[in-house]
C-alpha cells in the first residue's frame, strides 16, 4: 500500500536530486529521508536513485516521479472534494494574476468574498501570463485571471468583462519624431492607429511572456515594422510612467487607467498624454477566469467566480 508521506518525500528528493537539500527543505534529517526512500525501494522492489555524484533518477525513479505528482494531486483534490461535501466552512483558494491587474480587480472582489467566506484561506500567485499558465497547468493555482484566450491546455474559461489595450503616446515623443507636424500626426492617429506611421519612434515594452507584450509583437509583425525598443521591463507601471515623461510609446490596458485616481494629475505635471484605440482586433478582448478542466473545482473557487461575475 502506498504511503503518501514516503511519496511526498520521494518527490522532493527527485526534484532536488540532492538528499541534503531535500532533507533541509522537508525539515527532517538526511538519514530519515534516506530511510523513507529505502522503504519505497523495498516496497516496489526497484532502485529509484543512482547513488552517484550528482544524484540521478533510474528509469523506475523517473516513472515514479511522474506518477507521484499525479497521485498526490489526486489525493489533494479528493480531500478538498470531501471537505466541501462535509461542510463548506473551511478551505483554501489560490488565485493567479499579474500584480497590476490584482491592484485593479482584487479590491472589487476580495472584500465581499472575505465577508461571505471568512474561513477560506486565500493566497495569490503574482506573475506574467506564462508563469500563471504554468501554475494552472501544474496545480499550483486554482484560478487565473487574465486576457482570453489562455495559452494552456485543458483550461476552462469564464468571461468576466471586456478589456482593451490602448496605445499610449505623449506629445513630447511625437514632437521629437515629427518636428513641426505634431497636430497633423495626432489627427492621423485619431483616424487610424497605424503603427507603421510610428516606426521611427522609441518604444517602451514589458518583457516577453506577458500577454500585452505578445499582442504588441503581433501588431508590429502585422504592421511589418521592427520597433526601436529603448527599454524592456517586467513592470507595466514603469513603462507607463516613463511614457508619461516622454521617453517612448507603450501599450497599456484601458482597465488600469480607470484605476488611477491621480492619473490626470500625473499627466498634467509632466507632458500631454494621448491614448489611442488600436485598429487591431486582438487589442480588443475579454478578461476572464481560467480553471483546469481536469482538476476538481472546489466550492471556494466556484464562489469566487460567482462574486467576480457579480462585481465586475
Amino acid at each position: 500500500m502506498i504511503n503518501f508521506l514516503n511519496l511526498e518525500y520521494f518527490l522532493v528528493a527527485a526534484e532536488e536530486l540532492n538528499f541534503t537539500k531535500a532533507a533541509k527543505q522537508l525539515f527532517i534529517s538526511q538519514q530519515s529521508l534516506s530511510n523513507h526512500i529505502s522503504n519505497m525501494e523495498k516496497e516496489f522492489g526497484v532502485i529509484l536513485f543512482n547513488r552517484t555524484s550528482p544524484l540521478t533518477l533510474t528509469y523506475a525513479g523517473q516513472a515514479l516521479k511522474k506518477r507521484a505528482r499525479q497521485i498526490l494531486a489526486l489525493k489533494d483534490e479528493t480531500y478538498r472534494e470531501l471537505a466541501d461535501i462535509k461542510d463548506f466552512s473551511v478551505g483554501r483558494l489560490t488565485i493567479g494574476l499579474s500584480h497590476t491587474r490584482g491592484r485593479v480587480i482584487l479590491p472589487e472582489i476580495l472584500p465581499s468574498y472575505r465577508e461571505q467566506f471568512p474561513n477560506i484561506d486565500l493566497s495569490l500567485m503574482e506573475g506574467n501570463s506564462t508563469m500563471l499558465d504554468n501554475g494552472l497547468l501544474h496545480g499550483d493555482v486554482d484560478l487565473i485571471i487574465g486576457m482570453l484566450p489562455f495559452k494552456v491546455e485543458n483550461v476552462g474559461t469564464v468571461p468576466i468583462c471586456e478589456e482593451e489595450i490602448l496605445l499610449a503616446v505623449s506629445d513630447a515623443v511625437l514632437e521629437r519624431s515629427f518636428p513641426g507636424h505634431l497636430e497633423e500626426i495626432k489627427a492621423r492617429l485619431n483616424e487610424h492607429t497605424d503603427l507603421a506611421l510610428l516606426s521611427r519612434c522609441p518604444f517602451l515594452l514589458i518583457n516577453e511572456g506577458n500577454r500585452v507584450r505578445t499582442l504588441a509583437d503581433e501588431m508590429f509583425e502585422d504592421a511589418q515594422i521592427t520597433p526601436r525598443i529603448v527599454l524592456e521591463t517586467e513592470n507595466i507601471e514603469t513603462v507607463l510612467a516613463l511614457a508619461i515623461r516622454g521617453m517612448g510609446i507603450t501599450f497599456y490596458p484601458k482597465m488600469f487607467i480607470s484605476s488611477h485616481r491621480d492619473f490626470k494629475d500625473k499627466i498634467n505635471q509632466n507632458t500631454p498624454m494621448n491614448f489611442y484605440s488600436l485598429d487591431y482586433p486582438r487589442a480588443h478582448g475579454t478578461l476572464g477566469i481560467g480553471f483546469h478542466k481536469g482538476h476538481y473545482m472546489s466550492q471556494a473557487a466556484r464562489e469566487f467566480i460567482r462574486i467576480a461575475k457579480e462585481v465586475l
